[in-house]
């Protein structure tokens, strides 16, 4: 059969398949199909990962004398995830968990000895959708929720992931009692700029209507108080630039995005 009959046969089949019976595959199961992730064929069950994990495990059981090699241990694994089967990355992501269990104290001054902590949640940002669910556990902790640096790095790291379940605990914390958390939150959010229209759009409403809009009203008082300007001052910046990502409009007067947001949210955003 030459190329022509076999295009004609096709099309007939394709044509035909509605009254004979045939199932045909919505344009929606072809388009999800084409972006399924591709199989992880990556080795696995390493021996150098075990290794790497022991190694680590070894470090942070020295209560903070040998954190710097820890972090080297980070920083080898997180090189390694990107290259590993699916039972390694799973090795690999419950071994940076594990840092967060290890106790250190603070310096005299109150000052917290973080690194092996920070370094654990930056390098989980490049480990999605594996490390989400330890990103989500350690986000406000009892053990953790004072330290702010590492709450902000552990909640951008887990925007890096674009796991679902971690977008709705990045809206939730829109509305935190602390601006640092309401500022990494809404900073995370920007990175589901490449996700389906649906989410932008939740996002978006989530950012003006839970933060952007209450805040902008706390300072338009006539004499707001510091705390509400200092709150405007943290969050206003990363709103607006999450905002701007997610929907292309690069409006910059926050008092305009209401009504940005009022005319457009039934719009085709990814119409051309």
């Amino acid at each position: 059969m030459n190329d022509s009959a076999l295009r004609l046969g096709l099309c007939l089949a394709l044509a035909l398949a509605p009254f004979s019976g045939a199932a045909v595959a919505h344009p929606d199961t072809l388009a999800a199909a084409a972006q399924a992730p591709a199989p992880n064929t990556h080795p696995d069950n390493r021996p150098e990962i075990k290794e790497m994990g022991d190694k680590l495990s070894a470090h942070i059981g020295k209560r903070g004398k040998e954190d710097t090699e820890a972090i080297g241990v980070i920083d080898s694994m997180a090189k390694e995830f990107e290259q590993c089967g699916p039972k390694d990355r799973v090795l690999i992501v419950k071994a940076l968990d594990k840092c967060f269990d290890a106790k250190r104290t603070e310096s005299a001054e109150g000052v917290p000895d973080n690194k092996l902590y920070l370094a654990a949640a930056v390098s989980l940002r490049l480990m999605g959708p594996e490390s989400a669910p330890v990103l989500m556990k350690w986000i406000g902790h009892k053990d953790h929720r004072k330290d702010l640096a590492l709450q902000g790095k552990l909640i951008t790291s887990l925007g890096k992931t674009k796991d679902e379940d971690g977008r709705k605990q990045l809206m939730k914390l829109l509305v935190d009692k602390s601006p640092a958390v309401q500022a990494a939150a809404a900073e995370a959010l920007g990175e589901f700029a490449e996700a389906d229209q649906k989410i932008r759009k939740e996002c978006v409403e989530e950012l003006i209507k839970n933060a952007l809009m209450p805040a902008k009203g706390a300072v338009d008082v006539q004499t707001p108080n510091q705390a509400d300007k200092d709150r405007w001052d943290t969050i206003s910046a990363p709103i607006i630039t999450s905002l701007q990502r997610l929907t292309g409009n690069n409006e910059t007067d926050p008092q305009k995005w209401q009504s940005w947001w009022n005319d457009n949210k039934k719009k085709n955003w990814d119409k051309s």
